[in-house]
């Protein structure tokens, strides 16, 4: 496999704090030191997505939309990408097919310039419409595929996908490892298998939980991997990704040399590592492997242990961790990824509390059965089936096909605290929280002043915390 120039996306800004601070960090700690970022020559920045969109209204006091304008105007040379749940969107369940193309649209006509969409169940049906919106509007579709290990996953299978994905118009693909559980020999093989397969890029995503990304990397590096995810070193490892300066340090030297500059991102860490004294960890930050054990993601066993503890039972997270690969086996491999994991997880947990198996079953699980998340990767257990279902049907059709049209409704529920197009995005994907969001900012509650953001940036970078 010839040697090329590796190139890196930094998750920083989305990932690497979503992993260990909680999805916590507020605008005005990144904005100050996007002018150096901007200059490292980065890939790509995923700075939006995910957890991001829901933490900004519910914790952060901050509308997201704003948030990616902000950055769009900040970073003025390197490219914005978010992470996109396929169907999913950045919420929970899955979304009308209206709500899904508009909220794309927005997304890259606020800022964003890549689009990496997956599947929690790599159910490609529920990624054609995000796909081809991102396509239509002009963005660069990192179509992904999520990783995990079970009885019914094999490197054969995501190929095929790969194949498929491709033929969708995917622009790169994306090996999405979100539980560390990519190993150096797999990922060689994984990379090398998509080379020959499909005629894209390949960007390898992977968290350090289990040890193994940096490994991990550098194998799939010489498969010929194009891309890797990486984080500056105060939010890198742990739960979150390989850090960025380290990754640049190996390859420097070598074919695969980045040449990137490795004193202007010590500065950059520098910065972060000042931000972080102002935030709690939220959740492992050493290896953990459990992952190993159990294929449980960190950020999985951090919601675990929030739950055990709301019901005072801390004492039976061993009993829990055991029980989750039983109830993901049962309910058909599902990879352990929002919002999979926390539909095994409470069951798991609900099943240990309990002292009885299935006893009660949440609506999140009864809809999965069902089929209204998608197509399993394997049959369900049959006897499970009877026992959170009955006799219901189970659906074989695209789950949002049996969706109505979504944005009419959020326009008018909306209407008394809409001040923006966005708006009705923002409610149609999370009525409830974005009522009170929208409701209090029309008092002017909810308003951070980027201007005194900009000078404290032009003073050399100093952290601006609003009152």
């Amino acid at each position: 496999m010839s040697a090329s120039i590796i190139k890196i996306t930094d998750t920083t800004l989305r990932d690497g704090h979503q992993s260990l601070l909680a999805t916590r960090m507020k605008i005005t700690d990144m904005l100050p030191i996007a002018e150096k970022i901007d200059k490292v020559g980065f890939h790509s920045l995923e700075v939006w997505g995910g957890a991001t969109f829901d933490a900004c209204l519910r914790f952060l006091d901050e509308d997201p939309w704003e948030r990616l304008r902000a950055l769009k105007q900040a970073f003025r040379q390197t490219r914005l990408q978010m992470l996109l749940r396929g169907q999913n969107l950045v919420g929970y369940k899955h979304y009308p097919d209206d709500v899904v193309r508009e909220f794309v649209k927005a997304a890259v006509l606020n800022g964003i310039d890549i689009i990496r969409i997956f599947d929690a169940l790599n159910d490609v049906r529920n990624m054609e419409v995000s796909m081809d919106e991102a396509k239509r509007q002009g963005a660069h579709v990192q179509a992904s595929i999520v990783y995990t290990i079970s009885p019914v996953h094999a490197i054969d299978n995501f190929v095929d996908m790969a194949r498929t994905l491709a033929a969708l118009g995917a622009d790169s693909l994306c090996i999405k490892d979100m539980a560390g559980l990519l190993t150096p020999t797999a990922a060689y093989e994984f990379v090398s298998r998509l080379k020959k397969a499909v005629d894209l890029p390949i960007q390898v995503h992977s968290h350090y939980t289990s040890g193994m990304a940096s490994m991990a990397y550098l194998k799939a590096i010489e498969a010929g991997a194009d891309i890797i995810d990486t984080a500056f070193s105060p939010l890198a490892m742990g739960t979150s990704q390989p850090p960025t300066e380290t990754l640049v340090t190996v390859l420097r030297g070598t074919p695969y040399d980045t040449g990137l500059d490795l004193a202007l991102l010590a500065e950059i860490a520098a910065h972060f590592r000042v931000v972080l004294q102002h935030y709690e960890m939220k959740t492992v930050i050493g290896v953990d492997t459990n992952v190993l054990f159990y294929q449980i993601p960190g950020g999985m066993v951090s919601n675990l242990v929030a739950q055990l503890s709301e019901s005072n039972a801390l004492d039976k997270l061993p009993a829990v961790l055991e029980e989750v690969p039983r109830v993901r086996a049962e309910l058909g491999y599902p990879p352990l990824v929002t919002p999979t994991s926390q539909i095994v997880g409470t069951q798991a947990v609900v099943n240990v509390i309990l002292g009885e198996r299935y006893k009660m079953i949440p609506k999140e699980v009864k809809a999965y059965v069902r089929g209204l998340y998608g197509r399993p990767p394997a049959a369900i257990d049959e006897a499970v089936v009877r026992k959170i279902i009955g006799d219901e049907a189970v659906i074989t059709v695209r789950p949002a096909d049996l969706l109505e049209p979504g944005l009419e409704r959020a326009a008018k529920e909306a209407a008394p605290y809409l001040q923006k197009d966005e708006d009705v995005l923002t409610y149609a994907l999370f009525p409830t929280v974005a009522e009170k969001f929208l409701r209090e900012r029309l008092s002017g509650k909810y308003k951070v002043d980027f201007g005194l953001v900009e000078e404290a940036a032009a003073q050399g970078g100093k952290v601006y915390y609003p009152a």
